[in-house]
């Protein structure tokens, strides 16, 4: 059994602004790897344990260079670690279909979510909504598609703040996921936290509780193609430099649109038009 597991940062414990990375670093990494390090004892306390030969883990904020390759390696010999960017499937890379499962770790409710801690998606600076198919998304949901699609494996774990959950759960995006709770978002920046030892229990019990399942019945987040998507983005000048782009049409002042047969080429331009923009001109 092989287990794919994708590391964002702002739906963490202990975390409540982008500052918090720069200005005080070694908590930050502290915080990350710790939630990553509960997640592997879960895995080591189910009932499955055996049976697990791969933990794939994705290092999926920022610059990919967060997480410690040595911490983790010695808290469980199965560690398979990507860092680094840019690289193609950007939060989802060197997943093919022998994963069975997949859990997102450190999530966050989409941009424009009320009270969620730094919503955003793919980029607070250029990104403000996308849809696929009609859909409003965020990176969960993206990411899942990715999963479901093209390698045909199901999320079963989504670790995150109270805006995300409410998407997936109350909003019905993925309302089959089980969901660990890190902190209550107030704000966009501020955030109630309850005591790390709970975070630590709940993440193990949910870990071991969608692991000692029968997760191979759990629905696959899919689309049917082709895939329309629609990006609004924070400026005008932004798609003024993005419609550029071959097969990009500019359907409005800040509105882009694209359809694609191939999900994962879709995923790569989102992420695409998303690095792009946010250099563009304001």
């Amino acid at each position: 059994m092989k287990l794919y597991i994708s590391v964002d940062m702002e739906g963490l414990a202990g975390i409540t602004h982008w500052k918090d990375e720069s200005e005080e670093r070694e908590r930050f990494r502290k915080a990350m790897n710790q939630q990553v390090e509960w997640v592997l004892e879960g895995i080591a306390a189910s009932d499955r344990n055996e049976e697990i030969t791969h933990i794939m883990i994705a290092d999926s904020h920022g610059g990919g260079e967060n997480l410690s390759y040595d911490l983790l390696s010695e808290k469980d010999g199965r560690v398979w670690l990507i860092s680094g960017s840019p690289r193609p499937q950007y939060m989802m890379p060197a997943m093919d279909d022998s994963f069975d499962l997949v859990f997102l770790v450190g999530y966050h409710g989409g941009a424009g979510q009320p009270a969620s801690s730094m919503d955003h998606t793919y980029s607070s600076a250029a990104v403000q909504n996308i849809f696929i198919n009609g859909k409003l998304m965020n990176e969960a949901t993206i990411n899942a598609a990715y999963a479901g699609i093209v390698n045909k494996a199901p999320v079963g774990l989504v670790i995150g703040d109270s805006s995300l959950e409410k998407q997936l759960k109350e909003d019905g995006m993925m309302p089959w996921v089980e969901y660990v709770n890190t902190k209550q978002s107030l704000a966009r920046f501020a955030a109630m936290y309850k005591p790390k030892h709970l975070v630590r229990e709940e993440t193990i019990a949910a870990v071991k509780k969608v692991l000692d399942s029968d997760y191979t019945k759990l629905p696959l987040y899919t689309f049917d193609a082709p895939y329309h998507c629609r990006i609004d983005l924070a400026t005008s000048s932004k798609c003024d430099v993005v419609q550029q782009m071959p097969g990009i049409e500019r359907t409005g002042g800040r509105t882009l649109e694209l359809e694609l047969s191939d999900y994962t080429k879709l995923f790569n331009a989102i992420q695409g038009i998303a690095n792009m923009s946010r250099v563009a001109y304001c």
